[in-house]
């Protein structure tokens, strides 16, 4: 009886130590895809991989991307109109209708900047369509924020929209709250398009121009001075 009774009691503790185990691997094994999903909502996928990897993530040179900036004409005007709370979930419901557009299209947001969008496409897997990609992203934009409009009136937002092709670099900057981003002239320039562009208007630089004329109505706009880059040709694109 009790060579039975210390059997049973090591059986049983050996069995509590498996489950007590199994519990402990399904804790990390949620905890792991929790971290893993809140990184891949930071970072691109395979930067993402590569930091896991590695714990560190190269910068790296990128030769053919469209970059895409998006802001708000009237968002001082709307916000004063507008509780805080309103104002936040206004912003929220405009960026997350963005952020599916760009999923649409394999393009990568890359951060919002106060009521400005950034996001590009070619990166950090290459695309031979990552002009047409931007431009096709942009239209549902603008007919996304013209339909909010209908609906909401005066408590939403007019876009204004610039996109520019070339190159770029990107890489994580910072410790804390770090972010994947991007730099170079490409982008500079995307941001004076859009400054220079008009509400509910999607204005492209000459480069990007060039890769999507053939696919899309564009109107020149002639040269304009734009901040720093002297007189750049521009263009209006208008539809498919």
């Amino acid at each position: 009886v009790l060579l039975v009774l210390v059997f049973y009691n090591r059986f049983r503790l050996k069995k509590n130590a498996n489950i007590a185990l199994e519990e402990k691997n399904q804790i990390i094994s949620e905890e792991k895809e929790k971290s893993d999903s809140l990184l891949l909502n930071i970072l691109p996928a395979e930067v993402a991989e590569e930091l896991k990897e590695k714990g560190s993530a190269e910068a790296k040179h990128f030769n053919d991307v469209t970059v895409l900036f998006t802001d708000f004409k009237n968002f001082t005007t709307v916000s004063e109109q507008l509780s805080p709370q309103e104002l936040v979930d206004e912003l929220h419901a405009c960026f997350k209708g963005f952020d599916e557009i760009m999923g649409k299209y394999s393009i990568e947001k890359i951060k919002t900047i106060g009521d400005a969008y950034l996001a590009v496409c070619g990166l950090p897997i290459a695309s031979e369509k990552h002009a047409e990609n931007v431009v096709n992203a942009a239209l549902e934009i603008r007919e996304f924020m013209t339909n909010r409009g209908k609906e909401l009136g005066e408590k939403t937002f007019e876009i204004r929209i610039g996109i520019n092709s070339g190159s770029v670099v990107a890489g994580i900057v910072g410790v804390k709250k770090f972010a994947y981003d991007i730099w170079g002239d490409t982008v500079n320039t995307a941001a004076r398009m859009e400054q220079n562009s008009e509400a509910g208007k999607i204005n492209i630089s000459e480069t990007t121009y060039q890769l999507v004329k053939n696919k899309f109505t564009c109107e020149y706009r002639g040269e304009i001075a734009a901040k720093n880059k002297g007189n750049l040709k521009m263009y209006f694109v208008e539809k498919l």
